[in-house]
């Protein structure tokens, strides 16, 4: 729940604080004292889009303030805790989305930096606002269709969501039988060029880091003279002459006599000595074994070398081809060979191809015939649901009907799917269009909503569809923006009183201009226009009874200073009270919800 919103510079409100409460809010007062700017608030709190206009003349910024409940659990507090924001001291958690003068927009939840994405996240689970613009938007035949698979919940959730899964694989092997047909010629060459390389490849059959390793073999025996010269002269220093002459000991003789007169000293320093010389020995004459087995291979071999250099040019070759060393080559051998997999243009992989796009057509048909269905059964609740609430708003001999057509697919169409004997047009949502009818009496044409309503009627239309998706929807807070636009009279009294019911089941807050609908309401807010001559400026205040009804004389007529216009609200006031405290609990139906 919404327990308390700021507005700062936003539009002609300075800065105002509206607390909020469970129960029916009502927002009015007088045309352009701001009550709209309420409305934008919550859209900006909510992740919508951020204009540079409606920052106030002469303030850097527009900044809009939430305080959200948030027990644990609760939609806020895991949003919050998802981006490593905490609770407030009170629990509740605090959304803020600032608008500067350049139009440059950001927002924090929890007190932490997040992109506007998470507060419109959030805003899904826990606010929906309707206004006119919703009404308009209702109108399109795909919003309908979105409206009624909300209505039915997870009995169309469910299929539609294998008709898509399902969908999206067919849409793939089609479009690949349709590319390996229709450029056959050009894939045939390109797995030409794709089987040569790797045949050639193949042919040579190289292997990982293999051109490095030859590169230091053949410069190992294109050297092997001048290298048996450096080891044999290494080999003459650390071990001496090979014939014993005692004149060249080498560096393993002098150690061996430094040895022994060190060990043959009687001063026990000198003789501490000796150990560290073994270690050196032992070392030196590891060494030496290593030379000598190096100078044993070293052989001045031109064959081997001929065919060192030989396989170096056919590495060399593949290499000018396919890849700067011989480890790319072999990465792209195994690229091509995957590609080549799917190149296949012969008859015999074609058909494979068709059989599994056929056969995902009849999974598909199946899907959609089941999506179908339950639309069809939710569009019969849904249109008896509408119809009642209508009775409700003063249009009792009126009945809406959601009717649920097949799309028929055009010539050519390439998500053409047969189903059931027909060609339709297999589309992301299903193969259906949903259309909402108004009969406005009995023996009237059944026409489309808005043909066939007045723009009140239409209004009440839009109300009685949202309060029935509001029971089967779990959003908390209800806001709506003059969704009484043409109603007058009775019909504005059925109105309070839905938004009434309503408020049962849902925090609801509603800007609206009737005093019919405002009498409803629990909490009264205000926003008031005052002028300096320089500046309009606009705040939010909160009214008590007696100043309840001075605001409703003013709605009636114009007549809050007079006796007549106070005797009228204090009616209408005592009218809607009696009339919520015999109002029914509503409660949420229970496959809806």
């Amino acid at each position: 729940m919404l327990a308390e919103m700021r507005i700062q510079g936003l539009g002609v409100i300075d800065e105002a604080t509206l607390e909020l409460d469970a129960g029916f809010t009502v927002v009015t007062g007088e045309t352009g004292a701001g009550k709209t700017m309420v409305v934008t608030g919550l859209h900006l709190l909510g992740g919508g889009r951020a204009e540079a206009s409606r920052v106030r003349s002469g303030a850097d910024r527009a900044i809009v303030e939430g305080r959200f409940s948030a027990p644990a659990g609760s939609p806020a507090a895991k949003a919050a805790e998802e981006v490593g924001g905490e609770p407030d001291e009170d629990g509740s958690v605090i959304a803020i989305r600032s608008v500067s003068a350049d139009g440059r927009s950001r927002a924090h939840l929890g007190g932490r930096s997040v992109p506007v994405g998470v507060l419109a996240e959030l805003a899904e689970q826990l606010l929906a606002v309707h206004g006119q613009n919703d009404q308009l938007r209702l109108l399109r035949p795909a919003e309908q269709r979105s409206v009624l698979d909300r209505f039915a919940g997870d009995e169309v959730a469910g299929p539609l969501r294998e008709y898509r899964k399902i969908r999206d694989e067919w849409l793939r092997v089609a479009a690949e039988l349709t590319e390996r047909t229709e450029r056959a010629r050009e894939l045939a060459r390109e797995s030409e060029l794709l089987r040569h390389g790797l045949a050639e490849i193949g042919a040579v059959d190289p292997k990982p880091g293999e051109d490095a390793e030859l590169v230091l073999e053949a410069r190992r025996l294109a050297d092997a003279d001048q290298l048996r010269e450096s080891a044999s002269g290494a080999a003459y220093a650390v071990s001496g002459s090979p014939d014993g002459d005692p004149d060249n000991p080498g560096a393993l003789g002098l150690i061996g006599e430094a040895r022994r007169r060190l060990g043959s000293s009687e001063d026990p320093r000198l003789r501490d000595l000796e150990p560290r010389l073994v270690e050196a020995e032992t070392l030196l004459a590891d060494v030496g074994a290593e030379i000598v087995a190096y100078l044993d291979h070293l052989d001045a071999d031109p064959a081997r070398l001929e065919r060192v250099l030989a396989r170096q040019a056919e590495l060399k070759s593949l290499t000018r081809k396919y890849a700067a060393d011989v480890d790319g080559v072999i990465e792209w051998a195994a690229d091509a060979s995957g590609r080549l997999s799917g190149l296949d243009t012969s008859d015999e992989a074609l058909a494979v191809l068709a059989a599994r796009r056929d056969e995902l057509a009849g999974q598909l048909a199946e899907f959609a015939l089941r999506v179908t269905a339950a639309r069809e059964d939710a569009a019969q609740e849904l249109g008896k649901a509408v119809s009642e609430e209508l009775t409700g708003l003063a249009m009792p001999h009126a009945t809406v009907e959601v009717v649920v057509r097949p799309r028929v697919a055009e010539s050519g169409d390439p998500q053409a799917l047969p189903v059931g004997g027909r060609s339709l047009h297999a589309g992301a949502s299903g193969v259906d269009e949903v259309e909402l009818r108004l009969i406005a009496h009995p023996g009237a044409p059944a026409l489309p909503v808005h043909k066939g309503a007045s723009g009140g009627e239409l209004s009440r239309v839009m109300l009685a569809l949202e309060v029935v998706l509001s029971h089967s929807d779990p959003v908390p807070t209800l806001v709506f923006d003059e969704v009484d636009a043409g109603v007058g009279g009775r019909a504005a009294v059925e109105v309070g009183r839905r938004l009434a019911r309503l408020a049962r089941s849902h925090q609801v807050i509603v800007v609206t201009h009737l005093p019919q609908v405002a009498a409803f309401a629990d909490r009264h807010l205000v926003v008031d226009k005052t002028a300096d001559g320089v500046l309009t400026r606009s705040g939010v205040r909160r009214l008590d009874e007696p100043q309840r009804v001075v605001e409703l004389a003013r709605m009636l007529a114009g007549m809050d200073s007079t006796d007549t216009g106070r005797a009228h609200a204090e009616e209408l006031l005592a009218a809607a009270k009696a009339d919520k405290d015999n109002v029914p609990v509503v409660r949420r139906k229970g496959k809806r919800t």
